[in-house]
């Protein structure tokens, strides 16, 4: 009976140790791949975290892009307007200078003036600026030098003539000022 229950415990142990080898290699596996299986989900979540970063800084971008657009939009509404208008102001000044001698002529000339003077202040209201000119040192981004003149009373470089005048619209050029610059 001894004997019996020895032999019984010697198999009960083999059993248990060859439980416990199977539990083993099923639970090593297993933890191989849970931990690669973490480190595959921890790269994804990086990758994942790294596209969110990019597609909230490009929405970042846009958002700014689109609101400096709309305020350029705003500041220059009415440029093609203005562009339009540069002719008419360029008659109504020649129109004003125009030498008349009898009465009627000099009303209708007040009668332009007038006119003139409104289209100006409606200009100015929009932000257009006249450019400077005669006096000023030339700039090619002011000034279109057409004519190029020698004259002692003037530096080299400056523009002596204005042929036709130039505007600005608050810090945009709508057209650069025709002048004649001294040598």
């Amino acid at each position: 009976m001894e004997e019996n229950k020895q032999t019984e415990k010697q198999e009960d142990d083999v059993i248990e140790n060859a439980d416990q080898e199977i539990i083993d290699e099923v639970n090593q596996p297993d933890a191989e791949e849970a931990t690669n299986e973490l480190e595959v989900l921890q790269r994804e979540k990086d990758e994942v975290y790294q596209r969110l970063l990019r597609v909230q800084a490009e929405y970042d971008n846009f958002r700014r892009r689109t609101q400096k657009e709309k305020e350029a939009d705003r500041k220059y509404r009415s440029q093609s307007l203005i562009t339009d208008l540069l002719p008419i102001v360029d008659n109504f000044e020649r129109a004003i200078q125009a030498e008349v001698n009898n009465e009627a002529a000099k009303q209708f000339v007040d009668g332009i003036k007038m006119v003139y003077r409104q289209l100006n202040d409606a200009l100015e209201k929009e932000g257009v600026e006249v450019i400077a000119t005669v006096g000023e040192t030339f700039d090619p981004h002011l000034h279109q030098g057409v004519v190029q003149v020698e004259d002692d009373q003037y530096e080299s470089n400056v523009v002596v003539e204005e042929l036709q005048k130039g505007y600005k619209l608050k810090d945009r050029i709508i057209r650069p000022a025709m002048v004649k610059v001294n040598q």
